[in-house]
């Protein structure tokens, strides 16, 4: 299996002297193309921080990171963020969708950057709704949708590219526990029917059902892959 992750001894501390927080200590892992990984852990276990590196968000304080075969922690700023146009997407438990934008026009908003022709970005956007369930919902503002569809938009957007690989931080943190488990199942369709790899962070045990492996960070370190 080709890997599109792979993390070599990465450690990240924040502060210095007595007050240094050790955020990674040394985290070796390898995702392979088209899995769905899930980390789990207790809030300041790291998973944040280890998600924030792979996006190349952050940077290590030592390590290297892979992503499709390509260094990120040797990369410049600029092409940090053409790997993020181009081939990485986030979900975080914040929808971080614009208000006065109706969900296809949020759903678009990668695309916009990226140039794309506008009726081949109206086909695109019209296709990550429908997958999504939001077909009939496409001129509705995020004030107009409830919380479960407003992540079902944040969806939509981070897939609309087609990135090899998506990052989600908690993303039914903000969920109550039956949509929080529609917004699961619908990232594993989804993540299934678009052949992405997906690397998530998360506290739902309904993740932990679907996921192909589950990661068990404790205090910056891997301890446990199921």
């Amino acid at each position: 299996m080709t890997p599109i992750i792979d993390v070599t001894e990465v450690t990240r501390t924040f502060g210095s002297g007595p007050a240094a927080t050790a955020a990674l200590r040394g985290i070796n892992m390898t995702v392979g193309e088209g899995q769905l990984v899930a980390l789990r852990g207790r809030s300041g276990s790291g998973k944040t921080t280890l998600l924030n590196i792979v996006g190349g968000l952050d940077a290590p304080d030592s390590g290297a990171v892979r992503i499709d075969g390509k260094d990120v922690t040797s990369m410049s700023e600029q092409q940090r963020v053409h790997l993020r146009r181009e081939t990485v997407a986030y979900i975080f438990q914040s929808f971080s969708l614009l208000p006065g934008l109706s969900a296809a026009e949020n759903a678009g908003v990668p695309l916009r950057i990226a140039g794309m022709a506008p009726k081949a970005r109206e086909e695109r956007v019209a296709t990550m709704l429908t997958l999504v369930g939001l077909a009939d919902h496409a001129r509705h503002r995020p004030g107009e949708l409830s919380g479960g569809q407003q992540q079902r938009v944040a969806i939509a957007r981070a897939l609309a590219p087609r990135p090899r690989l998506l990052l989600a931080d908690e993303p039914t943190g903000q969920l109550d526990a039956e949509t929080g488990k529609q917004i699961m199942r619908l990232i594993r369709s989804v993540v299934r029917s678009e052949g992405v790899t997906a690397l998530l962070a998360t506290h739902d045990p309904t993740l932990m059902d679907i996921a192909d492996s589950v990661l068990h960070l404790t205090d910056g370190a891997i301890l446990q892959e199921s």
